[in-house]
C-alpha cells in the first residue's frame, strides 16, 4: 500500500530539515496503531502540532491542545517510538512502479463491490477479477463445483486508457487477473470513506492495483497475481 499526503492541505504550518539540502526527507518507522490511537484524542482539538522528538529515543510527539467545559484549555502529549530509516536503505522504500496496465477502469461503489466478495469468500479463496474497455468489470469464483461470476457493466474507462487502445483492439476483450480473495477484501474493509475517484488497473496475469482518490488523500494498493 502507498498513501500520499500533500503537507499543505493538513498542516497550517510546516517545518522540516532533512538529512542534507539534496536529500530534503526523513524516513521513519512506526506502528500505526499507535499514531492512530493517539489522533483519535485529537477529533475535537483546538489545535493539534506533530514533533520529531529526541526523548532518550526517538519518538513522534503528538500535542494535542483540548478546550474543557471551561473554556480553558489543556494540552494532551503522546510520545509514539519510532525507528529512523538510515539513507542507504531508502531505495528500499520508493513508490512501488506499475506495468502498464492492459484495461483501466473505473471501480463501482466500494461498499457494493465488497458486500459482494464477502458473500465469495464463503465458497473460494480465490478470485478472479476481469476488465475490458468496454466499461465492464466482472468477479469470478470458479470450483470442481460452481461457478459464480458478478457482473458490473457501465462503469466506464479513464480517458487516457480508452486513447491508448490500438484502434484493431476488441474493446469487449476481457483482461484477467487470479488473486487472494483474502487480500481484495481486507483492502475494501479498510475503506471507510467513499473515495471521488477510484480506479482500477489490470496487468494480464501479474498484478491488480487499485489508485483511490479522495479530497487531499492518495492511496495506491497493490495486490499481486497468484501464480
Amino acid at each position: 500500500m502507498w498513501c500520499e499526503l500533500e503537507q499543505e492541505n493538513f498542516f497550517s504550518e510546516f517545518q522540516m530539515e532533512g538529512v542534507s539540502a539534496e536529500n530534503n526527507e526523513i524516513y521513519l518507522e512506526l506502528t500505526s496503531e499507535n499514531l492512530s490511537r493517539a489522533l483519535k484524542t485529537a477529533q475535537n482539538a483546538r489545535a493539534l502540532k506533530i514533533k520529531l522528538t529526541n526523548k532518550h529515543f526517538p519518538c513522534l510527539t503528538v500535542s494535542i491542545e483540548l478546550l474543557s467545559v471551561s473554556s480553558s484549555s489543556r494540552v494532551v502529549t503522546h510520545d509514539i517510538p519510532v525507528k529512523v530509516i538510515p539513507r542507504k536503505l531508502w531505495k528500499d522504500l520508493q513508490e512501488p512502479t506499475v506495468p502498464d496496465a492492459d484495461v483501466s477502469i473505473y471501480l463501482p461503489v466500494l461498499k457494493t463491490m465488497k458486500s459482494v466478495v464477502e458473500k465469495m469468500k464463503n465458497i473460494s479463496n480465490h478470485l478472479i477479477i476481469e476488465a475490458n474497455l468496454n466499461g465492464e468489470l466482472n468477479l469470478k469464483i470458479e470450483t470442481e463445483l460452481v461457478c459464480v461470476t458478478t457482473h458490473f457493466k457501465d462503469l466506464g474507462n479513464p480517458p487516457l486508457a480508452s486513447e491508448n487502445a490500438s484502434q484493431d483492439r476488441n474493446l469487449e476483450q476481457m483482461a484477467e487477473v487470479h488473486i487472494d480473495i483474502r487480500k481484495l477484501l481486507q483492502f475494501l474493509a479498510g475503506q471507510q470513506v467513499n473515495p471521488t475517484k477510484a480506479t482500477c488497473n489490470i496487468v494480464k496475469n501479474k498484478i491488480v492495483h487499485f489508485d483511490l482518490l479522495h479530497e487531499d488523500v492518495s492511496l495506491q494498493y497493490f495486490i499481486p497475481a497468484l501464480s
